[in-house]
């Protein structure tokens, strides 16, 4: 992913207002981000911890969304629908995104399992260590591991903008 600029990731939300994007809480030190190791910007608004934050760099542009969070979790080890990580009790939140345009002012949303921290990128690429769940050890490459999350994302965009 290439290195963005504040003012390109406020204006990439497509299922927020402007205010909101302006509002949005971005991570700290933008400029010194591992953008090369990164398949996607995510984060979680330090000061409102009930919203993150998805930003992608496409062929087509930067698309950016807003998601509600549920920190909450069921206590048991889930999996990440993104990355496919198994993470213990909180480390998976269910995210909800408002449809883009008029779906998402009429409250229609869609949700997705993924990582508490959103470091995806880093569980995929492997250099976020991954919580030790279970005994099974993941089989796959790195890149197909990558490969994997960014057809997930897409998939997860693609819902967010019908």
């Amino acid at each position: 992913m290439h290195q963005l600029t504040e003012r390109e990731i406020r204006s990439s939300f497509v299922n927020c207002s402007r205010g909101e994007a302006e509002r949005a809480n971005l991570p700290d030190g933008l400029e010194t981000l591992p953008w090369e190791s990164l398949d996607f910007l995510g984060w979680v608004d330090p000061k409102s911890p009930q919203l993150a934050y998805v930003v992608v760099a496409r062929d087509d542009g930067v698309l950016g969304i807003r998601l509600r969070r549920n920190a909450s979790g069921s206590g048991r080890a889930r999996m990440c629908s993104l990355c496919c990580t198994v993470h213990p009790a909180n480390g998976v939140s269910l995210m909800v995104a408002n449809r883009a345009g008029r779906a998402g002012r009429d409250g229609n949303t869609v949700g997705v399992d993924v990582c508490s921290d959103l470091r995806c990128s880093g569980y995929a690429r492997g250099w976020a260590p991954t919580p030790v769940v279970s005994l099974l050890e993941e089989t796959t490459t790195p890149e197909q591991r990558v490969d994997r999350l960014l057809v997930n994302l897409e998939t997860f965009l693609r819902r967010v903008q019908r």
